[in-house]
């Protein structure tokens, strides 16, 4: 069910409807990678001006510096997860009552999430994202390992972060965790769906409207469940 709820969440967020959030979902986290990227390139740089064998062996220079542009690209990749749990903090409401309209049109709508709240919270996860990410880019030489420190540290924390973000617009943040921990097993294969997009080169963008329509998807057929109610 969880497969179809990804497919059915992949389609949606593509659909005209969600284009205008989509498109500002795709600026944002563009902007917030090239503010990254730029802070990035200038500390390399400050540490290559400072650095007194790169002073002595200009030739080094050339190679440190194509070297580390390649490691940048490498290190923007690990940066996705937290600065997508940032954007989502914005779209979420948005998001999340579109597809509640359309997908679930006869259960009642959620109520937003303030502002302020979400974007603490979208920030405490991205926090802690972005320092199990750079643990996991410290292991990319590690064969066998960096990769599956990678998906798997993000498919626990994507899955938790996405699913309490939709889960709370029904329910209070202690309904929320004790709900995650009963049904851990299918929240963390949607983690994990998430995580997996978040491989991919270019989709990866997406990942913000994904996560949040497939997690809508997701709290919805686990609120059936428990209620006892046929699937919608």
């Amino acid at each position: 069910m969880i497969v179809i709820d990804a497919i059915q969440a992949f389609g949606q967020i593509l659909s005209p409807p969600f284009r205008r959030m989509l498109f500002k979902s795709i600026g944002l986290t563009i902007a917030l990678l090239a503010l990254l990227w730029v802070a990035l390139t200038r500390l390399l740089n400050w540490w290559l001006e400072g650095n007194d064998l790169v002073a002595s062996y200009p030739w080094i220079d050339t190679y440190a510096a194509l070297l580390a542009g390649f490691g940048l690209v490498v290190a923007l990749v690990f940066l996705i997860p937290p600065v997508s749990m940032l954007v989502a903090g914005f779209f979420i409401d948005d998001v999340a009552a579109l597809v509640e309209k359309e997908s679930f049109p006869g259960d009642p709508p959620g109520v937003p999430l303030p502002l302020a709240p979400a974007m603490v919270e979208s920030a405490k996860f991205a926090a802690l994202s972005l320092g199990v990410n750079l643990v996991a880019l410290m292991l990319l030489l590690v064969p066998g390992i960096n990769l599956l420190a990678f998906f798997g540290a993000n498919t626990v924390l994507l899955g938790r972060e996405y699913f309490s973000l939709a889960a709370g617009r029904f329910r209070p943040r202690a309904d929320v965790a004790a709900m995650r921990r009963r049904s851990s097993a299918s929240i963390l294969l949607a983690g994990a769906l998430i995580a997996a997009l978040v491989l991919v080169p270019v989709l990866n963008l997406l990942t913000p409207l994904f996560g949040t329509a497939l997690m809508v998807r997701v709290h919805k057929r686990l609120a059936r469940r428990e209620a006892g109610l046929p699937p919608a």
